[in-house]
């Protein structure tokens, strides 16, 4: 499967730029799990966080959702955390809603999720993680020493 074609730059520039809702599935109540902290980044930098998990009724203080179907607002991005084997099925829910993009966190990685979201109208993003992507293109990781604003490949010293 050729992931290239699920990362492109100007998709995810685009709509982490224009995306104001994000239906996190599989979103954890445990703080230490990643679902969480990247639920919580992105509620902190402005999104507004659906989570979407059965087992649950309310994390990071909004109302939780047993699934996407049951989201009573438009959604523009769904954040897959969970196995790859469950995407076709959370695929079809991201068409039927017709929610803007498929994103599909780090290690999710299913060709037929990804063919059935994008036969339905919906973008997917695969094998990325959304919090990284956002510190990237929004410049929220300069102090690690991504985003410096300074591409080059020149060494200093002798050579």
């Amino acid at each position: 499967m050729d992931l290239a074609r699920y990362q492109d730059t100007s998709t995810i520039q685009r709509v982490l730029h224009t995306a104001k809702t994000i239906a996190v599935v599989g979103l954890s109540t445990n703080e230490l799990r990643p679902s969480y902290f990247v639920g919580y980044y992105l509620k902190r930098h402005g999104y507004k966080v659906i989570p979407v998990n059965p087992r649950e009724t309310e994390i990071l203080g909004e109302t939780c959702y047993p699934s996407l179907l049951d989201v009573p607002v438009p959604i523009d991005i769904v954040d897959v955390f969970r196995a790859p084997d469950a995407l076709p099925a959370i695929a079809r829910e991201a068409v039927q809603i017709k929610a803007g993009l498929l994103w599909c966190q780090f290690g999710v990685v299913n060709e037929e999720g990804a063919r059935i979201a994008e036969d339905g109208g919906v973008e997917v993003v695969m094998d990325r993680c959304i919090k990284v992507e956002h510190a990237r293109y929004l410049g929220r990781m300069n102090w690690l020493g991504f985003n410096t604003r300074r591409v080059t490949s020149v060494r200093t010293g002798l050579q």
